[in-house]
């Protein structure tokens, strides 16, 4: 005899767990969460920070001291003396006018003011006599005094029809050619100093940083002509109105210590680092789960659950990510495990 077994075939055996599987989680959908996942986290809170983070911004390298040179009035140009590049000193002659129209207007403001002197004196002499009126006497007069101011304007002009270096620099733009016709004031040369005091940095900087920046401030210059050199500078300019091109405000550093060679137009990044000190919020660099530029998210942990908000960045310090906007001082942010989080699910702290 054997003892016999009783063997429930898989089907069947199948079927009754189907069955008490849906009994059991009517049951649990009934009752609420009761054998809810809970997905393990680490936590940090966010804390508030003083710092003084620099403010990184890119430019060029300009002169300080720039001109455009031109002519005082229009004629053709009769010869340039310079070619880009050239290097002037002050009061050297750069270019100059042809000369045939202005000294015609120089000897018709001399010949009118020879004939006025004659008539005042003819005039002066028939007024003793009684001949001439005391009008006649103040009408001569005055157009004597004008035709005396022609010939100074004449003269000035003529004074004027060169183009003398105002500073020693170089050349860096010629604008007009030899044979052209030049109007008052129209620029012909462009020019800069470039002695060792007169090379500026120009970036610009959005309002906030504007904000923080002060003159005196210290930088950091680094070139790309010049690969791992820094060089110091300070702010030594600060705009007081907005660059309408860029939408951003101009600032203008000053080296301490400048290359021994450089060009109008090179390149540079700044690195301006405020005196003054702002408070911050910020998190550790684990909780920022994804980020483009400033904008980045972050799961909050609040009763048990964590949701995804979108934060602003400021910069990196220490291992910590300063937010400048998207999160309160105390609020808890997920550190570990958010990799498996999605918004709105159950958590356990660990």
């Amino acid at each position: 005899m054997y003892n016999q077994k009783k063997y429930i075939p898989f089907a069947v055996l199948s079927l009754f767990i189907l069955f008490f599987s849906c009994k059991k989680t009517n049951k649990t959908e009934g009752q609420g969460s009761l054998n809810e996942e809970f997905i393990p986290v680490k936590i940090a809170a966010v804390t508030k920070v003083t710092s003084a983070e620099p403010v990184l911004a890119s430019g060029l390298i300009l002169s300080d001291k720039e001109a455009r040179m031109s002519f005082k009035t229009g004629g053709i140009i009769e010869k340039i003396y310079v070619k880009e590049g050239d290097e002037v000193r002050k009061g050297q002659l750069l270019a100059h006018l042809n000369m045939t129209e202005i000294n015609a207007q120089v000897s018709q403001a001399y010949s009118g003011f020879e004939k006025l002197d004659r008539d005042v004196k003819r005039v002066q002499s028939l007024y003793k006599d009684s001949v001439a009126t005391l009008e006649q006497l103040q009408n001569v007069t005055t157009a004597y005094n004008v035709a005396k101011q022609n010939v100074a304007i004449a003269d000035f002009n003529k004074n004027f029809s060169d183009i003398r270096a105002a500073q020693s620099g170089r050349i860096v733009k010629k604008i007009m050619n030899e044979g052209e016709l030049v109007g008052p004031g129209m620029p012909v040369l462009y020019m800069t100093a470039n002695g060792a005091s007169d090379w500026v940095i120009r970036v610009g900087v959005s309002d906030k940083d504007w904000a923080r920046l002060k003159e005196g401030d210290a930088a950091q210059i680094t070139i790309d002509a010049y690969k791992g050199e820094v060089f110091p500078a300070k702010v030594s300019n600060k705009a007081v109105s907005i660059d309408p091109s860029s939408g951003l405000y101009q600032m203008e550093l000053k080296f301490y210590r400048s290359p021994k060679q450089l060009a109008y137009g090179l390149f540079a990044t700044s690195k301006m680092q405020p005196a003054a000190a702002r408070s911050y919020l910020a998190v550790p660099i684990d909780a920022i789960i994804e980020g483009n530029n400033a904008q980045a998210y972050v799961f909050v942990h609040q009763n048990g659950k964590v949701i995804r908000r979108q934060v602003q960045t400021s910069t990196i310090i220490n291992g910590n990510v300063l937010i400048a906007s998207g999160l309160e001082e105390g609020e808890q942010v997920v550190t570990g495990g958010s990799a498996y989080l999605k918004d709105g699910v159950s958590v356990k702290v660990m």
